[in-house]
């Protein structure tokens, strides 16, 4: 059974927020107000985070893609009261949005707050909802949003191996994030296929899971910059 993970290698991340802006568009993610920005009401599925080490005057700052980890086994599909967000077959937390009341009880249960409340009516600036996808729905004011490693993705190419009549290659799915990433920080895959890309370097020495220690066992892996793993 496929298992889909991802690793953002920290080495190779520019913090540019290409990423950022490929799901918004993907997605169907609208742009939050600048009031409700500084209220904590931003909509974004991939934040970057912000790393700073030193102390003023000698600091260095730096900024990496945040994004949900798909969890093997995930806090916040256990408190949810209607089953609105689940983990799929191929381990794919995702989120039925008819079906989400409001609770947040999944917000507060996932250590790595990466789930995002949608406080109004999405709107988008005129003449920009035209650019929309139309493989994705537009969700409602009152419920909970979150990345699903572009599962609509998935699911399209698994159409298209069905009417050409072979199985699906692994190839055939990336989530734009990992499509879009100028620097190539982002590798997109099986993590259970040993011969694949992301299974390799989730191997690697350098491999870091965040919160490991919380027994959420993430799917997304971050490889630490070379000279960090050195020390």
């Amino acid at each position: 059974m496929t298992r889909w993970g991802m690793v953002i290698d920290l080495d190779r991340c520019t913090g540019c927020g290409a990423c950022v802006v490929a799901c918004r568009q993907e997605n169907n993610v609208p742009v939050a107000s600048e009031d409700d920005y500084y209220k904590g009401r931003n909509l974004d599925w991939i934040q970057l985070a912000r790393h700073v080490d030193g102390e003023y005057p000698n600091t260095q700052v730096r900024q990496y893609p945040f994004l949900c980890m798909q969890c093997d086994d995930p806090p916040c599909i256990k408190v949810c009261p209607v089953g609105a967000t689940y983990r799929d077959e191929e381990g794919i937390v995702g989120q039925i949005y008819y079906r989400c009341i409001g609770c947040r009880y999944c917000t507060s249960a996932c250590p790595y707050s990466v789930k995002v409340f949608n406080w109004k009516k999405p709107t988008w600036p005129d003449g920009t909802d035209r650019r929309q996808n139309p493989d994705v729905s537009i969700r409602s004011v009152g419920i909970v949003e979150k990345c699903t490693f572009c599962h609509h993705r998935r699911q399209r190419a698994k159409e298209v191996a069905r009417a050409e009549g072979r199985e699906l290659n692994p190839s055939d799915y990336v989530p734009a994030c990992a499509e879009i990433c100028p620097a190539g920080a982002m590798v997109f895959g099986d993590l259970d296929d040993k011969g694949s890309d992301v299974h390799r370097l989730a191997e690697d020495p350098r491999a870091l899971r965040m919160m490991e220690e919380l027994g959420t066992k993430p799917k997304v892996i971050y490889l630490k910059r070379v000279a960090e793993a050195k020390k």
